[in-house]
């Protein structure tokens, strides 16, 4: 899929395996069930590295047994993690971190300042994120002794700390960070909070973590990513159960005491039994659409701005979530819930869409009955039945709209065509990604209308490009808030994607389960949880 991040609301997934706990146990002894969880989460996991891949569940897998130098709180707001504190030179271009005491990787050797470097280094070399964007800026990165390392800039990066903590650097051990990112780390040895239990690993069925008796949290409260990762139970297992009935009813019998992604069309029944909790437990999914800007009709930007006042957001919300309590609409080009939201140019949005003014845009960019290709995800069903209600909302303002169904596997493959619709091109996709994604300017692929060197979509804006390249050089909250509000400005007069509103997807949980931390990622942390 586009960001496998993003990946929600499988009406049918992939079959696995409904594993028997006895038959999972009897291969250790086992810790008591009061202090053992079980989960069944959204995928099975393919890939373990975190640099390897973007898939969430391989992120959900490294906050579990890694850590971070740097992370957000629950304000969005950078906060030390493995760092003890950091310094600035006076010129700005010298930062200096320290490693705070009780660090260890869980093969029982020290975290060292080696380690860290050689991770960062790592991370510069990816294909994409921002990652690449920083090392440009980068003189040197080196050990100044076991504890302490530096980062030598060729001039400022203000935004150097936030993008460390919203990027997500994984460290790891030296060995292992000093591999390529194409090239997987398959060890699975972390300084986190819980350890993986290689010997119970049943990929496909089930995998196991267990508590990592030598991690020293924070003596922070916690909060969001940061603060104290105190681990509250002795084993978590997730297991694969490819059927969302079945993952329900074992839920129900108290096999599992968690559920990532309950069946939507059940949560009444969910709600009326009394030993179980619907709980809110990350941050919103935004729905979008990329236009094929390099053929006609959305070539000519009125096109473009005509699609952003004929959407009715909550009405294509609707069609990911049906109860109102979990969906919304989104206007910010930096999300509903980031520090850098703001409502500048927004004057196109209108409850219930506007199709009378798209309808003249269109008029106005000399629309002449050209076919408008949509490229249908028939395998997610609200990506399926969006594609269908987008249709025929064109239809209804005279667009010649034309459904073109594939799973997301032909979606993608098509979507890579830049020619015109008679050659096998398109017109529109639709995907979603997380509400946080869109506050990250440097490392989203969403926010960079750089033309066809970009994401499918190929939107050129030059002055929006000027304006994001400050962003690294912006040092306050305030100062990035004031460039979002320029960016946002730009964004929505050439309109390189379009909002069609907002959803989230509740966990469910056994009421004895209590201390879930929420986190802007679709993620469960196993931090903090109890289990009664």
């Amino acid at each position: 899929m586009t960001l496998s991040r993003r990946d929600l609301i499988k009406v049918g997934l992939a079959a696995g395996t409904a594993v028997s706990i006895p038959s999972v146990l009897r291969a250790q002894t086992v810790p008591a069930d009061a202090r053992t969880v079980r989960m069944v989460l959204r995928d099975s996991i393919s890939a373990f590295d975190p640099y390897y891949t973007t898939a969430t569940i391989t992120f959900n897998h490294a906050c579990s047994i890694y850590d971070t130098l740097v992370a957000l709180d629950s304000k969005g707001m950078p906060q030390p993690q493995m760092l003890a504190k950091w310094d600035v030179s006076d010129d700005k271009k010298t930062y200096t971190f320290e490693l705070r005491d009780g660090l260890g990787w869980h093969d029982r050797a020290p975290v060292t300042a080696a380690d860290c470097v050689a991770s960062i280094r790592r991370w510069g070399l990816r294909i994409s994120g921002a990652g690449p964007v920083v090392m440009e800026r980068v003189q040197d990165i080196s050990k100044s002794d076991d504890k302490t390392f530096t980062i030598v800039l060729k001039e400022p990066l203000g935004s150097l700390i936030e993008i460390l903590a919203t990027d997500y650097i994984f460290m790891m051990r030296e060995q292992d960070a000093s591999r390529a990112p194409t090239e997987q780390v398959t060890a699975n040895i972390g300084s986190g909070p819980f350890k993986f239990n290689h010997a119970l690993a049943k990929p496909g069925a089930s995998l196991t973590y267990d508590r990592n008796e030598q991690y020293v949290p924070r003596r922070d409260p916690p909060n969001g990513f940061a603060g104290g990762k105190v681990v509250n139970v002795d084993r978590v297992i997730w297991d694969n159960i490819g059927d969302q009935q079945t993952a329900l009813a074992a839920l129900q019998a108290g096999e599992v005491d968690l559920l990532q992604d309950p069946p939507v069309d059940l949560f009444p029944s969910i709600e009326s039994d009394p030993n179980i909790d619907l709980q809110v437990l990350n941050g919103a999914q935004n729905i979008l659409l990329r236009m094929n800007a390099l053929q006609k009709p959305f070539d000519n930007v009125k096109a473009r701005q005509a699609m952003l006042h004929l959407i009715d957001q909550e009405a294509f919300a609707h069609m990911a979530v049906p109860d109102p309590r979990y969906t919304g609409t989104v206007t910010s080009l930096f999300g509903s819930k980031s520090p850098y939201s703001n409502d500048e140019n927004t004057g196109w949005f209108k409850k219930g869409g506007d199709p009378e003014r798209a309808k003249q845009l269109l008029q106005e960019a000399g629309y002449a009955g050209e076919k408008v290709v949509i490229l249908q995800s028939t395998d997610v069903a609200f990506r399926s039945n969006a594609a269908q209600l987008l249709a025929a909302t064109l239809r209804k303002i005279g667009v010649n709209a034309e459904l073109a169904p594939s799973d997301w596997a032909g979606l993608v493959t098509r979507r890579a065509n830049k020619g015109p619709v008679e050659n096998g091109g398109w017109s529109i996709f639709l995907t979603d990604a997380s509400d946080f994604s869109f506050r990250d300017p440097i490392g989203s692929a969403w926010l960079a209308p750089t033309g066809e060197k970009g994401f499918a979509g190929w939107v050129e804006s030059n002055e929006f490009e000027a304006l994001r390249a400050k962003w690294l050089d912006t040092g306050t909250l305030e100062e990035r808030k004031a460039l979002a509000r320029e960016m946002q400005r730009v964004w929505w007069d050439v309109v390189p994607i379009v909002f069609m509103g907002q959803f989230v997807v509740p966990i469910a949980r056994r009421k004895t389960l209590t201390g879930l931390i929420s986190v802007p990622e679709a993620i469960v942390p196993m931090w903090n949880m109890q289990k009664a």
